[in-house]
């Protein structure tokens, strides 16, 4: 049965949570759900409403790309403090599509191999193919971020990585890469809520680190290196989106209308058959 999605968006979500010149992110409420007139009943209808469309879009995105090589990829970056819900955003959203069609990668603290090359050699070899909808949980912003805030990396070599990041996305972009960039932002008191949830339910006791607490301790630093980010990373061809995310079937909605977006951008058609005749084949099935 197809799910009717009602028009509860008052705003573009992609302009509005948008990036752009002046921003600050200490403006952004983490408990608002700006330009969604609904509530998390009616969310929740939408987001699975959402996700037959955009289920429908990928499966043509994959489709075309089995005979057009040019066939544009979509890469999501997700970034945000732990207990955002990069997590769920991956299950509830991404989880509606073909699995053959995605390429999902979760970067974890780099390795001696990874080490030994610059920042976005690992990066690189994960950027999705055509066709392919890409998902990084985390990124090449964790050496802008961690690297800033930890201070693992001296200033000078900070500022490099800003340069390298913005020609990498540049790239990406005039390849035929459309980037969808989201911070998932939530309030201090709310991951606190959240890693304690993780404490007091044995059966989550398996996502939390107690190194998280060590992070939290950081977390002015961290929403400072957040703000650089976004100052010197949101541009035309790859912008960034801050979705307020203290409300989690939001932040699930807010990116799920992102990636459609994107994807009808593209516009991905069905691919007209050449290697048989349709009817003929019609005649050959029913003779069986």
């Amino acid at each position: 049965m197809t799910v009717t999605r009602e028009d509860r968006w008052t705003a573009d979500p992609g302009e509005l949570l948008r990036v752009g010149q002046g921003f600050r992110l200490a403006d952004v409420d983490p408990d608002t759900t700006p330009g969604y007139e609904g509530r998390k009943k009616h969310g929740r209808s939408d987001l699975r409403a959402g996700a037959e469309e955009l289920a429908a879009l990928q499966e043509r995105l994959y489709a075309q790309s089995t005979v057009d090589p040019s066939t544009p990829a979509v890469l999501l970056v997700l970034q945000a403090m732990d207990s955002a819900g990069k997590g769920g955003i991956v299950r509830h959203v991404i989880g509606a599509t073909d699995p053959q069609g995605i390429r999902l990668k979760a970067f974890k603290k780099p390795i001696a191999e990874e080490l030994a090359h610059d920042f976005l050699w690992r990066v690189e070899k994960e950027v999705p193919e055509a066709g392919f909808i890409g998902v990084f949980d985390r990124s090449h912003y964790e050496d802008v971020l961690i690297g800033a805030v930890r201070e693992l990396a001296p200033p000078g070599e900070i500022e490099r990585r800003f340069g390298a990041i913005n020609d990498f996305e540049k790239r990406l972009s005039e390849s035929g890469t459309r980037v969808v960039k989201v911070m998932l932002h939530i309030s201090s008191e709310e991951q606190k809520a959240r890693l304690m949830e993780r404490l007091e339910r044995p059966d989550k006791h398996w996502k939390y680190n107690p190194g998280d607490v060590d992070e939290r301790l950081l977390w002015p630093r961290y929403m400072e290196a957040f703000q650089t980010v976004l100052d010197r990373t949101s541009s035309d061809h790859a912008p960034w989106h801050v979705v307020p995310a203290n409300a989690k079937w939001y932040a699930r909605l807010a990116v799920q209308a992102l990636l459609v977006t994107a994807l009808e951008d593209i516009d991905p058609r069905w691919p007209a058959v050449t290697t048989y005749d349709v009817a003929a084949e019609k005649r050959r099935l029913a003779a069986t």
